[in-house]
């Protein structure tokens, strides 16, 4: 849904969508399991500058809700994660804070997203805060053993044959200097 800041300008827009799976690309983070629920307001608000200069600037006001699967951070395995939050965001135009390329910004100028062409899509705004709401690291299960490092096989469904005594060959050189020194 593209809320485009000309019809912004004449009344406010509402919207109320359940989004498909693969309607957004999370990427590799996540996947989405289900509809992906979304209401919420867009709004253009005026910052006045100067007496000439007026920004228009979207306010986009909801909330979403559904289901995704990540992968498990040592196995690899999908794991079933709902997330549901809301957002209260304002977006700016492209360049309507250009100054000294280098400068230091404010806190709240941090909470300031940016549209590019008179218009903002809702699947990028959702995509972003999805993203956002993902825990950093998720374990199919408190105790999950993991891939082994040499085989790759899944430690959880099936045991490894692997020697976990053996020696990483990168560290010969610094067996046999010790072996030397210890002569």
């Amino acid at each position: 849904m593209e809320f485009k800041i000309s019809e912004l300008e004449r009344e406010p827009i509402e919207f109320d969508l359940e989004l498909l799976p693969g309607a957004i690309d999370f990427g590799e983070e996540a996947e989405q399991a289900g509809d992906l629920a979304t209401s919420g307001r867009a709004e253009v608000l005026h910052e006045h500058r100067g007496p000439k200069e007026i920004v228009a600037d979207i306010r986009l006001r909801g909330k979403f809700a559904g289901n995704f699967q990540v992968p498990c951070a040592r196995c690899i395995e999908p794991v079933e994660i709902p997330l549901a939050a809301d957002f209260d965001l304002i977006f700016r135009p492209v360049g309507a804070d250009a100054g000294p390329p280098e400068r230091s910004i404010t806190a709240p100028e941090t909470e300031i997203g940016y549209y590019q062409k008179d218009s903002l899509l809702l699947e990028d705004v959702l995509r972003e805060q999805v993203l956002l709401s993902l825990p950093v690291r998720t374990l199919c299960k408190p105790d999950c053993k993991g891939l082994c490092p040499r085989c790759g096989v899944n430690r959880n469904t099936q045991p490894c044959n692997c020697d976990e005594n053996q020696s990483d060959p990168r560290w010969e050189a610094l067996h046999e200097l010790r072996g030397r020194i210890g002569s």
